[in-house]
């Protein structure tokens, strides 16, 4: 632990990284549940993998940029501790596979070194903030929203509010109304607004994707900007007391909106608004630091390919709003590129541009501040690198999940139809080169990574089987979705189910009859007034699965015969939780309340007591094999099962106790004596404990 607990001069992080290696250590010798292990580990963005044996590494980089030095030490960390391949995700982050556990501490650490961190890149808490990748350079754009997506994301890290809820939490923030941040399939969704002067958001609720895709509501049509922190903290709090705990599938906000009704949940919110300290936060826009272009001459640049500069520069530029600027769009190949060219990447915008490039949701690279008259230049190294391909954002430019090829939860290669199904399009269908109205994405299971149930044609792993029990890859089709902007879109539906050899000629089909049926319309348009049945209709045969061939047992990609081998899936950080740990972690939360209270933090000491007494609760409750679905319901439990009965003598109702958290601000006095009360309840629950087990021997 020494050699990187002393090249960290910020004393939070460091104490965040002794932890997990110490708490690694405690695993290794059997004093912590793997369950409980995982839980820790993913909140540290240390995601199992596949493959036995490595893990996967999520590094967290809020609304998509990452400086140029930033780039580099990614770059290190990958060459030394993987295999020199970054790969980028849909939700603007950098992941990196192939890692051993045991160095994942000292991985932590050189990040570190560079701003990079792991924190709560996975697991049950507020994930990335992700953003439009033109933020600040929109023409469009009322205002940067990246000062705003940059405060809230370091509100909420670390914050004791959202460290352990019942599932992720996702926010987005959109520029302009087109809504490319996608604010209607998040948990939160904040789209730039300006009234009467004044900034602010239209701000969508309880969206989501998954098996079960649901519309986010609208909770506010503008929030000025200065409430959106308040108020997210108050979600979360809601959301952390009445969402699902137990069943996984139900666990996401949007059933928990679903259930309970819109008004409800403002209701809700209102409520916790007592326990708010920061009523307003004020966002100071100006005092954040944006990118500077550099001032440089213009390099010498000889094009040798005329027509495919030209046909480059109309589908990869991006208009910027600062004159004499453009931006660049890259296209990444599955969102997957390597240390050397990341490198020279960095080197490039270092010394012509900004200093700093963008993630996008499409899993590709955007260059932002580059000079109109570099460009030739810009495409002439670049294409040194292999990144000039045509058709950045547009058809032919098709978002895939990693799928089989190192998630657990892979039922069907998503990358290897990926690629079959660009070369379909490249080859067949080359005006779809420059038409960004048609977005094509492939997931690998229904946990939509891949976000196929929201694209205009999307694909999602699954299997067939064969009258002779045979089991062959397959992907359902779906059609119909899209982003219709300013917070609205539509999901898509499933049509038919084919073997996943068969997925490029039902792309054919349905981009045939749109070439020829259309008429102009958006592809949304087009499939609504169709309907569901009519692409049924000319697609069905393609599931008929009598006649397979032994191609068809061998998926995209691949050289073996299919086997499905699904893992235990930890995008949501499953916990089983064992009564000692929930105990042992009720004093660990005791500890950072009181850690909180001495730096006068009085928020996070009344969260972190709070948390110690529902941790006790529901370990008493497990004892007794009870449900423990959500907070409030272990609450209620145990005042039926132990207060009303005499069991354990409170001197009041446990949720008097405990629901003080709602009734009180965050003062230095409520917040010891709420300490107080959270260590007297768990002696009291212990001592109880202990007598019943003394009972049994």
């Amino acid at each position: 632990m020494q050699s990187f607990r002393t090249e960290i001069e910020n004393p939070i992080v460091e104490k965040d990284i002794i932890e997990l290696a110490n708490k690694i250590e405690l695993f290794h010798n059997g004093k912590i549940d793997e369950e409980k292990f995982r839980s820790l580990r993913l909140a540290r963005g240390v995601y199992g993998q596949r493959q036995e044996g490595v893990q996967m590494i999520r590094i967290k980089l809020p609304y998509g940029k990452v400086m140029s030095n930033q780039l580099r030490r990614i770059s290190e960390v990958s060459d030394e501790y993987s295999r020199g391949r970054l790969h980028i995700t849909t939700r603007q982050d950098i992941q990196i596979h192939h890692v051993d556990l045991n160095r994942t501490p000292e991985l932590w650490a050189e990040l570190e070194r560079d701003d990079v961190t792991l924190r709560e890149a996975c697991g049950n808490v507020v994930r990335n903030v992700t953003a439009s990748e033109t933020a600040g350079i929109d023409i469009n754009e009322p205002f940067d929203v990246s000062p705003y997506a940059d405060a809230l994301y370091k509100f909420f890290l670390r914050n004791p509010i959202c460290q352990e809820m019942g599932r992720k939490f996702k926010v987005s923030f959109s520029s302009t109304d087109e809504d490319t941040g996608l604010s209607y399939l998040h948990d939160l969704g904040f789209i730039a607004k300006i009234e009467n002067g004044v900034r602010g958001f239209k701000v969508m609720a309880a969206g989501g994707l998954g098996s079960q895709p649901r519309h986010a509501e609208t909770l506010y049509e503008f929030l000025p900007s200065d409430k959106i922190i308040p108020v997210m903290e108050g979600v979360l709090r809601v959301f952390d007391r009445y969402g699902e705990r137990k069943s996984r599938a139900k666990a996401r906000m949007k059933f928990l909106l679903k259930d309970i009704g819109l008004e409800a949940f403002k209701d809700l919110i209102e409520q916790e608004q007592n326990a708010i300290e920061l009523k307003t936060v004020a966002i100071d826009a100006d005092a954040y630091v944006a990118s500077t272009p550099v001032s440089v001459e213009t390099p010498n640049t000889e094009i040798k390919d005329q027509e495919a500069f030209d046909l480059w520069k109309s589908t990869n530029l991006i208009p910027q709003k600062q004159d004499g600027f453009v931006a660049i769009g890259i296209k990444v190949l599955l969102g997957d590129f390597y240390t050397d060219k990341a490198r020279l990447l960095a080197d490039l915008v270092d010394k012509y541009a900004a200093g700093e490039i963008r993630l996008t949701l499409r899993q590709n690279i955007v260059i932002p501040f580059v000079k109109k008259e570099l460009v030739p230049f810009f495409y002439q190294e670049l294409e040194k690198l292999g990144f000039v391909e045509a058709g950045y954002n547009k058809a032919v430019d098709i978002t895939a999940c990693p799928g089989t090829d190192t998630c657990n939860l892979g039922i069907a290669s998503s990358t290897g139809i990926s690629v079959e199904l660009e070369k379909v399009i490249k080859a067949e269908y080359p005006q779809y080169l420059k038409n960004e109205d048609l977005i094509i994405k492939i997931s690998g299971c229904m946990n939509a990574c891949g976000q196929h149930n929201m694209a205009n044609i999307g694909f999602q792993g699954m299997t067939v089987r064969t009258p002779e029990k045979l089991v062959a890859p397959a992907l359902q089709v779906l059609l119909g979705g899209g982003n219709l902007g300013n917070g609205n879109g539509a999901f898509a539906d499933k049509v038919v189910k084919v073997p996943s050899k068969r997925a490029p000629e039902a792309l054919r089909r349905v981009l045939d009859d749109f070439e020829a049926n259309a008429n102009g319309k958006q592809f949304v348009d087009y499939y609504k007034e169709k309907g569901e049945k009519y692409f049924y209709n000319f697609l069905s045969d393609l599931q008929d699965v009598t006649n397979l061939t032994q191609d068809d047992f061998i998926d995209w990609g691949e050289e073996e015969k299919y086997v499905k081998e699904i893992g235990i899936g930890e995008c949501a950080g499953v916990v089983i939780d064992l009564i000692a740990t929930l105990f042992l972690e009720s004093d660990e939360k005791i500890d950072n309340a009181k850690e909180a209270f001495e730096n006068k933090v009085y928020s996070g000491a009344i969260y972190y007591a709070y948390q110690s007494m529902v941790n006790s609760a529901k370990a008493s409750l497990l004892a007794e094999n009870k449900k423990t679905n959500t907070h409030a319901n272990i609450i209620s439990q145990f005042d039926e099962l132990f207060v009303e009965t005499g069991g354990i003598d409170l001197g009041s109702s446990f949720a008097d106790i405990i629901y003080q958290i709602k009734e009180f601000a965050p003062k230095e006095e409520f917040a010891s004596s709420y300490i107080k009360a959270a260590e007297q309840f768990l002696k009291a629950v212990r001592d109880y404990r202990e007598s019943q087990v003394e009972v049994k021997i």
